[in-house]
């Protein structure tokens, strides 16, 4: 006859095995009817008695495995690396079970206690399992980093990585085998890493990225609103970007947020994008631009600027279809195909979402804003006019830029009673290209 319902016990455990554990959690290993655990962590029981079940992902079927053995009152013990609660299987075994947890000392910790340093200031990160996009702009500026790695994401892999992106102020500790037979603590410089061949660190590892003594007066730092003439742009054409005021106000008027989801619709330099992932910086930056030429600059200034986003060729709407749906959605412009673009991107959009369209010509204001009233949109609008200052002589004078349109759309809602009016108000999704970037 089943026995009381027992709630399933989770183990962290270190690479040192048993050693790890305290007397009472071996006594409730030993004692339990069924033990969970990748292979690693089950060869650290080979006198175990009771019934073993290897982790191979999953975890779905491991809920409905531990629900049974719960319910027929047979006490079941997950073993799992370290802190279960950390990047670990602790938590989505707790959102779905009831379930004891007791956390073993993390390898994040123990990596920063073989250097001697505290933790409690550094950004933690796991590129374990998951790509490795947009690691520049979430680290960018933080003093001390710790990442979770893999096999793909090693640390020769991290150093040419930041490289890359130009951030030369890291120098790196690399921790294999914490608490393990085969530990490994190292120091390296990051030219020196990269040239590291992917097998010459142990799997298990942390990386410690810490800035360089002195390193602080070299870490350029860009404060919201790049200054135009630090990005490339197509010469010796006029420069094809969203100037800086245009683009201030227009990455307001997106409302993002830091886990925000961006699309870049005709990015040219990129300026928007680049700016909108510095914002944005836990979210994920999609950018598609048709010319070639204006694609490499983007390119170009993505790295220059610490901003690893997704930038494709492509003439939108074509090729938004690999993108994931939205939260936010800039269109420089409109290149010919505002109504179907203007479509897609409505319908991608997601609930609460923006779009903000800018135009430079008074049919592609009315054009995207009759679009956006179809799609079931409302629209508000900013005209900016704006001059900068220029030296004549020994005085100054005031250089109109071209005025331009921002068009903010949201989904209506449905009791908005404004849709219609006299007031310029419309509906909307949308979307568009590239009219001759906004602000030229």
């Amino acid at each position: 006859m089943p026995g009381s319902r027992s709630k399933p016990k989770i183990i962290g455990i270190g690479d040192n095995g048993k050693d790890s554990l305290l007397p009472q959690y071996v006594d409730w290993i030993i004692q339990s009817d069924v033990l969970v655990g990748g292979e690693r962590q089950l060869q650290f029981f080979p006198e175990y008695g009771g019934e073993q079940v290897v982790v191979k992902g999953g975890l779905g079927e491991l809920v409905k495995r531990l629900e049974t053995e719960a319910e027929q009152g047979r006490q079941a013990v997950v073993l799992a690396s370290g802190d279960p609660l950390f990047y670990g299987i602790g938590g989505y075994l707790s959102s779905k079970l009831e379930i004891e947890i007791y956390p073993n000392v993390s390898s994040v910790q123990l990596a920063f206690a073989r250097i001697g340093e505290s933790w409690q200031d550094a950004e933690l990160v796991s590129i374990h399992g998951r790509s490795m996009k947009g690691l520049a702009q979430r680290i960018d500026g933080k003093r001390k980093v710790a990442l979770l790695t893999d096999e793909h994401n090693h640390p020769a892999a991290i150093a040419a990585y930041l490289l890359a992106f130009g951030m030369t102020e890291y120098e790196a500790v690399v921790a294999e085998n914490l608490d393990g037979a085969g530990e490994r603590v190292g120091r390296y410089g990051l030219e020196e890493l990269a040239a590291r061949q992917a097998g010459a660190f142990s799997p298990l590892n942390v990386v410690i990225l810490r800035h360089k003594v002195g390193a602080a007066s070299a870490i350029p730092d860009w404060p919201l609103g790049i200054d135009d003439e630090l990005f490339a742009q197509r010469k010796p054409d006029k420069g094809l970007i969203t100037k800086k005021e245009i683009r201030v106000l227009s990455l307001a008027q997106l409302a993002l947020r830091p886990d925000s989801i961006v699309w870049d619709i005709g990015t040219c330099t990129g300026s928007v994008a680049i700016e909108a992932a510095r914002i944005a910086r836990q979210g994920e930056v999609y950018a598609i631009e048709k010319n070639e030429a204006d694609l490499q600059n983007c390119i170009d200034n993505m790295h220059r600027f610490r901003a690893d986003i997704t930038a494709i060729l492509g003439r939108a709407p074509q090729g938004l279809d690999a993108f994931p749906d939205p939260h936010a959605v800039f269109i420089g412009g409109s290149g010919g195909e505002m109504k179907e673009l203007l479509h897609v991107c409505c319908s991608r959009l997601r609930p609460g979402g923006r779009i903000v369209l800018n135009a430079v010509t008074i049919e592609n204001l009315v054009d995207a804003n009759r679009i956006f009233a179809e799609e079931g949109f409302t629209t508000s609008i900013t005209l900016a006019q704006l001059s900068r200052s220029k030296p004549i002589l020994d005085m100054t004078r005031f250089e109109g830029l071209n005025p331009v349109y921002i068009i903010t759309a949201q989904l209506q809602k449905p009791d908005d009673s404004s849709v219609g009016t006299s007031n310029g108000t419309g509906t909307t999704k949308t979307a568009g290209e590239k009219e001759a970037r906004a602000g030229e």
